[in-house]
């Protein structure tokens, strides 16, 4: 077999194989975190770094352009060269197995591998069965810290939260800071970027993206700045490795609560605060309800915003396909990626963060 089919051959199995090895062993998952992954890692991440718009987003266009554009040019190419159609098969074939070694090879690196881990309840906190008290207690808590926070942070005209610091740096600190107590987090963390296509983004309800096969945080461009630094933080405990939705939500609570600036401390609390509160619905604890009435009105006009005012009817002229059937084919998407990489719950797992901070401030006792 020639080297140009049997090379991106080799690379798709030993991908497969690294996989399928961090899957079947947590140890060898936790080795590779721990000791490999930060050195794959870093070359990726600074060489991204060195381009001020996204990578991973244009390798996906790019992708697309070659896919809508190669099939009919193929097409064309064997219908009109006839002496040369085995050289255009050949072509065409070499071409698409290179392309999927590379991503076959990247997702493996730097994102399945490292959902076989040790989960980062099990690593940082004992376990412990919680109830629907301890619920109730979380969500006051959190209802009395976004209420303190909100009358801190700066607002508009509407008295509404505007962001108005440098949200780049102050995450940056903020998960400095955080790597003190969760060692995995430490190194270097690149400038997050605004996807292009944002509209898209935010028809599939998407804030942010990490990008395994550029090793980039991405963010959506649209949605309120208010939302930046919980977002930022989510997608750089991606970028240290932590795949799971939940713990990447968890970190980035850790992260923000941690920060000096209000601001980011505020977009991080709310974040919480709507997971909580969903919570305590689902789990229908009725003594917990009447605690919704304390939620301040400053709190009441920030929370549950993703996009600007008259975002849609402002932007509906960008709309190539149609937003709910955009959002319901992502949502498919992602629940089925996220079973695949053994996450039984696939979407809902983000809801798990609650659990993660009943951990924090309910430990077992002594």
């Amino acid at each position: 077999m020639k080297k140009r089919y049997l090379i991106p051959l080799i690379l798709i199995g030993a991908s497969a194989v690294l996989t399928a090895a961090g899957r079947l062993s947590q140890t060898f998952a936790d080795f590779y975190a721990a000791h490999i992954f930060p050195y794959i890692s870093l070359p990726y991440v600074f060489f991204s770094g060195l381009f001020p718009f996204s990578v991973g987003e244009v390798l996906i266009l790019a992708a697309l352009v070659l896919f809508f554009a190669g099939i009919p040019l193929m097409i064309i190419l064997l219908i009109f060269m006839k002496k040369s159609r085995k050289k255009v098969v050949s072509a065409a074939l070499s071409t698409s197995l290179w392309i999927l070694a590379f991503v076959c090879v990247t997702e493996s690196l730097n994102c399945f591998t490292l959902y076989g881990c040790t989960r980062f309840s099990e690593r940082y906190f004992a376990p412990k069965e919680h109830n629907n008290e301890e619920l109730k207690q979380l969500y006051s808590m959190l209802i009395d810290e976004a209420n303190e926070l909100a009358r801190q942070v700066p607002r508009d005209e509407s008295d509404r939260f505007t962001l108005t610091i440098d949200a780049e740096a102050e995450c940056k600190k903020a998960m400095t800071k955080a790597a003190e107590q969760y060692p995995q987090l430490r190194g270097y963390y690149p400038k997050p970027k605004p996807i292009m296509f944002s509209y898209f983004m935010s028809q599939t309800g998407t804030a942010g993206m990490y990008f395994p096969f550029s090793m980039e945080s991405t963010y959506n461009a649209d949605m309120l700045p208010e939302l930046q630094p919980e977002v930022i933080c989510h997608e750089y405990a991606h970028l240290k490795g932590f795949m799971q939705e939940d713990e990447a939500n968890f970190i980035s609570f850790v992260a923000t609560q941690g920060s000096d600036d209000p601001q980011v401390k505020y977009s991080g609390c709310l974040d919480a605060l709507e997971y909580v509160h969903n919570q305590i619905y689902e789990n229908d604890v009725q003594s917990g309800f009447d605690l919704t009435d304390r939620i301040s009105p400053q709190v009441r006009s920030d929370w549950f915003r993703f996009l600007p005012d008259n975002y849609w009817e402002e932007n509906e002229d960008k709309e190539v396909f149609d937003t709910e059937t955009v959002s319901a084919f992502s949502e498919s998407a992602s629940d089925t990626s996220m079973k695949l990489n053994g996450v039984e719950d696939g979407v809902a797992s983000y809801s798990r963060m609650v659990n993660l901070l009943l951990d924090l401030y309910f430990p077992p006792e002594e």
